[in-house]
């Protein structure tokens, strides 16, 4: 490969405006595809020499051509080529320090691969800017691929660029990379680059960079390179050396290495047997060359730019002529050199392959157990079952192979499937297990993936034979926990007690502390249900204290009772079993994981219940608005509660981000409430009940969840002045209260009580009736629950208790609603006890904003005052309340009209004499 670029520069600065975006804070992936040969490496070569340029830390690794043998081989590329700080950053993180050479693997705690994910997320935060480049995506492992589609969706507002090359001439119709890449280009985070033929003109300029050629030699390269550098090259060296040129590309590359010595060329078969690259001591023990003739043979090669120096080792200068030269070899030739190089290696994965080449199957078997067992070490749970499949597929045909594998066949058959699982494919797992004999430990899994799958039938009845045919009492203890969480949704939950109570008595006795807290949890959300809520702090307190060894139940446990505590308005102790949870998903790499999402979205909510929005905006801030799947779009849904609570620029964007994904329950009922209300805030009552329409129609009659949106849908019937609909939304919250989240009715906490309250209180209103006793109730459940809808319902008792002629009563709520509103910056709130307070006549009272003294300024229209006043440019105001510098500037604007003034300094003087700055 020349220094020089050529008839890229459109690509190139593509490449350069991704990067650009990262360093600025938003975070993006390109893909780069071509055919082989077609300068793709040349291209991110460069792109990588910019980003050092801007002080990015780079990290560059590269696939090989061993299919799913070696996980995270790009990865630990990366980090093995880093520069020495970086490698030290690497090793502070959990498993990936286990990818650098002379590491050793440590005991698995569960969730190994998002652990893993969630650690390297971890290390390039701490390393942004970032530029992550894996070449050859093509040959990319499961896991691999895994975690370039994670970091596609998770990257959003670090500074980190992630570029990934591929070869288009590769991905035949069954490729795993093409769903891969489709799913992947959908994303908005995503570019995609493809790399097509240079043109004539292009392809000459660039044969000239590679030294002098005729008029006639250069007509005959352009011609016979078709667009090709890396052919173009070939083709020039060849003719440099005075060689013939062959048709076709392979020919081309066989004719540069017949000329090599015998010595070179049997070096050369050799490293094109080892892959891409291989360590200068194995290529000369495999070779068997004496060290004289081996060193002068590489010389040889080297200097004829067909191996490159690569660290202690060489590398192929394109894997097109490692492709050639290995093909190239005679059956026999390359049976004998993969048995010798197996004899060499200490890699398990690399093992395996090799004594598969060499037709060794016993080798291969045991190789492959040993590979399954050290993927599954370092979080590589679909290379594990790859690996253990393919020992499966060798058993037969191997002597001795529960000697060779150290277990029977059906315990690895076990095995294989609970990594299918691990890796995402329950439907594969199920499958395995369901071939198996149905012992008491595989029934017991296959109920748990069942469950998981939503197949609650198939689940019971797994659950039950696991029960049934247990040999020990460790087994039990499982089976009967697992039972009791297959019935807690079920018709049979009233089941799930003496279920739970017994699997809490074996589990002690047997010592299996994750059954135990399994039981724990599923007796603790059976018995809260029932309105046994003491009795479920107990149960939760016991399965919180210590932890069991397995980091999904660990978090299960503490998300569930964060949550009761949350939805009891206990919110000081919501919070600090939240963060006890959110502090192990972080030690552990696990901030992404199900349960460590799970754990932040709470405490997200907790923040905002408990009236700390400026915490919660800044953890809103991390809910990234590019979404390309559900579970992103559900997440990104939950900072609507404080961007809708605040009417922040950003809400009209996310919105239209998340509209392609209406078609999903949960992203609508998250989504689309929220939106209702950001519409009756900006006056458009009709389209806040289309919302509410929307949002009914996919959520379960049984869900007290309904009761938010049907107090939304009688909201916006009231400001359109109609009754036509309300008595059915009253009868729906009636049903939903009845039917109970376990089809029996049940207990209901104190927000969904408010909630109920809120809804009669709103069917009233919608009637003409402003009922001072019912809003009061509203205000004091929400008091407990949460401190803006509490705030809210202050807003509706003023406007009763005025109508009802209590004047003084109804401005002392106005006044307390205004002071939540003011220190929330609840600015459609403000503005609505704004203008009710106008209508009323009421005075300047107490609150933040919108009296004779200030204008009529917001709070936040305040709070930017005050900042103006210090000399603060609207940047510094910008960063110092979290804010876009353009809403900066509107409040600026709104400020000048309100006080009359054309100038920040003019603003400031007013500011004094109003008292506003005090």
């Amino acid at each position: 490969m020349n220094g020089l670029l050529v008839g890229r520069s459109s690509e190139l600065a593509g490449l350069v405006q991704v990067l650009d975006s990262a360093a600025e804070g938003v975070a993006g992936v390109a893909l780069v595809g071509g055919d082989a040969g077609i300068g793709k490496t040349r291209l991110v070569t460069e792109l990588a020499a910019r980003a050092k340029e801007r002080g990015f830390n780079v990290l560059v690794g590269q696939c090989a051509e061993l299919g799913d043998s070696l996980p995270y081989l790009p990865l630990a590329d990366a980090l093995r080529g880093a520069e020495p700080a970086v490698r030290a950053a690497a090793t502070a993180h959990p498993l990936l320090g286990q990818l650098l050479p002379g590491a050793e693997s440590q005991p698995s705690a569960g969730l190994t691969q998002q652990r893993l994910f969630g650690s390297l997320l971890g290390l390039l935060a701490e390393l942004q800017p970032v530029l992550f480049v894996i070449e050859d995506l093509h040959w990319a492992d499961r896991s691999t691929r895994d975690l370039l589609v994670f970091l596609s969706r998770m990257v959003q507002n670090e500074r980190v660029c992630v570029v990934g090359t591929y070869r288009t001439d590769d991905l035949h119709r069954r490729h795993p990379l093409r769903s891969v890449l489709a799913e992947l280009k959908r994303l908005p985070t995503v570019m995609n680059v493809e790399l097509g033929p240079l043109g004539t003109g292009e392809m000459s300029d660039y044969v000239a960079t590679l030294g002098e050629v005729d008029a006639q030699g250069l007509g005959l390269i352009v011609t016979r390179a078709d667009g090709n550098p890396f052919y173009a090259e070939e083709l020039f060296a060849a003719m440099a050396e005075g060689d013939a040129l062959p048709d076709g590309l392979a020919s081309l590359l066989m004719s540069r290495v017949e000329v090599l010595s015998e010595a070179g060329q049997r070096v050369l078969r050799a490293a094109a047997v080892a892959g891409r690259r291989v360590e200068d001591d194995l290529l000369r023990e495999v070779s068997g060359l004496p060290l004289a003739e081996f060193e002068e043979a590489v010389r040889e090669i080297v200097s004829r730019g067909l191996l490159r120096v690569k660290g202690h080792g060489y590398a192929f200068r394109h894997a097109l002529l490692q492709e050639a030269v290995y093909t190239d070899l005679l059956p026999g030739e390359r049976t004998r050199l993969h048995t010798a190089f197996a004899r060499l290696l200490t890699s398990p994965a690399e093992l395996a392959h090799h004594y598969l080449a060499g037709h060794d199957l016993a080798g291969a078997l045991r190789a492959s157990i040993e590979a399954g067992r050290a993927a599954e070490r370092i979080g590589a749970p679909a290379e594990a079952h790859s690996h253990y499949d393919r020992a499966l597929s060798l058993w037969e045909r191997v002597d001795d192979a529960e000697r060779l594998a150290g277990e029977s066949r059906v315990g690895l058959a076990f095995r294989s499937a609970v990594m299918a699982s691990d890796s995402g494919d329950n439907h594969r797992a199920v499958v395995q297990l369901r071939a198996l004999p149905p012992t008491s430990e595989v029934s017991e899994r296959l109920a748990y993936y069942l469950y998981e799958t939503k197949d609650q039938e198939g689940a019971i009845a797994a659950a039950e034979r696991a029960v049934e045919s247990a040999e020990d009492q460790v087994a039990l203890a499982r089976a009967l926990a697992t039972h009791a969480r297959t019935l807690l949704w079920s018709s049979r939950h009233q089941e799930v007690e003496p279920l739970a109570e017994r699997a809490l008595a074996t589990a002690r006795a047997a010592g299996v502390r994750d059954a135990e807290v399994s039981a724990l949890v599923s007796l603790a959300s059976f018995v809260e249900l029932r309105g046994d809520i003491d009795r479920a702090h107990a149960l939760l307190d016991a399965a919180c204290a210590g932890r069991t060894g397995d980091l999904a139940m660990d978090l299960r446990a503490r998300f569930n009772h964060a949550r009761i505590h949350y939805e009891q308005g206990l919110l000081t102790r919501a919070a600090e079993v939240a963060d006890d949870g959110i502090l192990m998903a972080f030690e552990t790499g696990l901030k992404w994981s199900t349960y460590g999402t799970d754990l932040r979205f709470l405490r997200f909510l907790i923040h905002y219940a408990a009236g700390e929005w400026d915490q919660a905006e800044s953890m809103a801030a991390g809910f990234g608005a590019r979404v390309g799947t559900v579970p992103e779009a559900i997440l990104s849904s939950f900072a609507l509660f404080i961007e809708v609570g605040r009417d922040l620029p950003a809400v009209e964007g996310r919105l239209a981000l998340l509209r392609p994904f209406w078609s999903d329950p949960l992203a609508v009922y998250m989504s689309r409430a929220l939106a209702a209300e950001h519409a009756l805030w900006h006056g458009d009552p009709a389209t806040a009940l289309d919302h509410v329409r929307a949002v009914l129609a996919v959520v379960d009659e049984d869900d007290v969840g309904m009761l938010r949106p049907i107090a939304i849908g009688l909201w916006a019937l009231a400001e359109l002045g109609t009754t036509e609909g309300a008595d059915d939304l009253r009868a729906l919250a009636h049903a939903t209260l009845k039917a109970g989240p376990a089809g029996e009715g049940g207990y209901v906490g104190p927000e969904g009580r408010a909630w109920e309250l809120r809804v009669e209180a709103e069917w009233h209103r919608v009637h003409g009736r402003l009922d001072v006793p019912l809003w009061r109730r509203v205000v004091e459940t929400f008091d407990v629950a949460s401190v803006y809808e509490a705030a809210r319902g202050r807003w509706r008792l003023a406007e009763a208790l005025l109508a009802a002629g209590d004047r003084e009563a109804a401005q002392a709520e106005w006044e307390l609603a205004r002071e939540t509103a003011g220190k929330l910056r609840a600015v459609p709130l403000e503005n609505a006890l704004l203008e009710f307070g106008r209508r009323a006549r009421f005075g300047g009272g107490g609150g933040s904003g919108g009296g004779a003294g200030d204008a009529g300024l917001t709070a936040r229209e305040v709070e930017v005052l005050r900042l103006v006043a210090e000399g603060l440019t609207n940047r510094e105001i910008a960063q110092r309340l979290f804010i876009a510098q353009k809403t900066v500037s509107v409040h600026v604007s709104n400020i000048l009209g309100k006080l009359t003034v054309s100038t920040r300094t003019q603003a400031a003087a007013a500011a004094r004499r109003r008292g506003l700055l005090e």
